[in-house]
């Protein structure tokens, strides 16, 4: 054979770094555990002409029907999925353990097996197990089919004998193939069985459901191409001491991909909260110094938030800068345009920021919100009562526009609040460049009745404005 014939070599399956001899870290990308082995061609050679599946027609001739999405019975799920479950799709649940995963798959399932056949597949825990969580939920329906199995060919045997409409796999890291190398849940294995598993699926019409795990710095455990492989993937996040849960969709081929859905976990299943504003801001009758509310955009539901901060004197070298639901790098950032820009003394504190009731918020809309509650916390004195604060922040200080500003303050309205600071210009962006409904620097009620509004350009004028 010539050297451009088969050799043996190992791959890393994040960014295709290659490699003579196995390492447990790529050389590339620095990834752990991405190194396996694969059979790598030194040449390209022309693939032959096949046996179609189907012939290509007129795109206006393809049946659009087919791929209408089906409810799956929780509305909240329905509202990140983009309408629901579609024929042939296969969707990544991801999320911590004991988050409430297969609570919601069980509870999603009997509602579906109430007019389709729906096969769950559980590699982690007994049938006998599942039927006990069943049971606790009232999720037991007669097409509700269940087999604890961790081979794929048992899998797809059981497929063939139930035929149901939609499939969940609990979880794709538990089954193994008889073909693949390794053992299940590692990267070759993981390949080949999502690979198996979307094809089963896409030959089928049939609608499926993986869980995946997480690694401890919250991405999907496995390689890369898991997610690609799917049309869906799903986040459930969530403070394992709290009762509520979030699902974001992070890739939708057949929706948005930046909608949330939230749920109540409870001891008798899981709910869904179609209106959760409220969940997130305390409820306090007087103000706090060090507390700030703002309202975050999540696909398209508006939801107010509360940020707390507080800053306390240290003797240490290194003060601590920490924050809880909020992004750290925009968090710093914030903190050193505060002491450049306003002359805050914050270097000899310990700064902590934190939002409530366990929202992670990544908008930027938030950043003027957390500079006011670590101004308040610096110098122990409350913002205004009835206040809710937009805008995000420029290193040279400056307030830069958000979207949504209308329907955001009209959900803040609805909730009691009665004064928003904003960003000069936000009503300009918000109304397609119509004309401002509020002067810069000035208050109106012109937005909503009983809702006072204003506008400020910087750092300096959102400060004056709330103190």
């Amino acid at each position: 054979m010539s050297k451009t014939a088969q050799r043996a070599g190992y791959r890393c399956a994040e960014c295709g770094w290659r490699t003579a001899k196995w390492v447990g870290r790529c050389g590339e990308c620095q990834a752990w555990g991405t190194v396996d082995e694969e059979g790598a061609r030194a040449g390209v050679r022309v693939a032959a002409a096949g046996a179609v599946t189907a012939p290509a027609v007129p795109i206006g001739q393809v049946k659009a029907e087919i791929a209408l999405a089906r409810s799956t019975g929780v509305s909240e799920l329905d509202r990140v999925l983009g309408g629901g479950l579609v024929p042939g799709a296969v969707v990544l649940l991801a999320g911590e353990p004991g988050i409430g995963k297969s609570t919601l798959l069980l509870e999603a399932a009997a509602r579906i097996a109430r007019q389709e056949k729906v096969l769950y597949i559980t590699g982690e825990e007994s049938a006998a197990q599942v039927r006990l969580r069943a049971d606790r939920i009232g999720a037991v329906q007669d097409d509700l089919y269940l087999a604890a199995e961790t081979d794929l060919g048992a899998l797809v045997a059981h497929v063939e004998q139930v035929q149901p409409s939609v499939l969940i796999v609990d979880s794709v890291q538990t089954i193994g193939s008889a073909q693949g190398t390794g053992v299940p849940g590692g990267v070759t294995q993981v390949r080949e069985v999502a690979g198996n598993l979307v094809r089963l699926a896409k030959d089928r019409a049939m609608s499926t459901v993986l869980v995946g795990h997480v690694t401890k710095d919250g991405s999907i455990a496995g390689p890369r191409v898991l997610e690609h492989l799917v049309d869906v993937v799903l986040h459930f996040e969530g403070d394992r001491h709290s009762r509520l849960r979030l699902v974001r969709a992070i890739k939708n081929r057949f929706g948005p991909i930046d909608e949330v859905g939230c749920f109540d976990l409870h001891e008798r299943g899981i709910e869904g909260l179609t209106d959760p504003s409220g969940l997130f801001v305390s409820r306090r009758t007087e103000p706090v110094p060090g507390t700030c509310v703002t309202v975050t955009v999540e696909g398209t539901r508006p939801l107010p938030a509360e940020v707390q901060a507080l800053v306390a004197r240290t003797e240490a070298q290194q003060p601590r800068r920490t924050s809880s639901g909020l992004d750290p790098f925009r968090v710093t950032m914030v903190l050193a345009v505060l002491e450049r820009r306003l002359n805050a003394r914050l270097s000899g504190c310990d700064v902590f920021t934190a939002t409530v009731g366990g929202i992670r918020l990544g908008d930027p809309a938030v950043d003027l919100a957390v500079m006011l509650a670590v101004a308040s916390a610096a110098g122990d004195k409350a913002l205004p009562a009835g206040l809710v604060v937009l805008g995000e922040v420029g290193l040279a200080g400056e307030l830069r526009p958000v979207r949504d500003v209308r329907r955001r303050l009209s959900e803040a309205a609805r909730l009691g609040f009665t004064r928003a600071l904003v960003p000069a210009g936000s009503l300009d962006v918000d109304s397609g460049g119509q004309g401002s409904l509020v002067p810069v620097g000035a208050r109106t009620a012109n937005l909503l009745p009983g809702f006072d509004v204003t506008e400020a350009e910087n750092v300096w004028d959102a400060l004056t404005h709330v103190t």
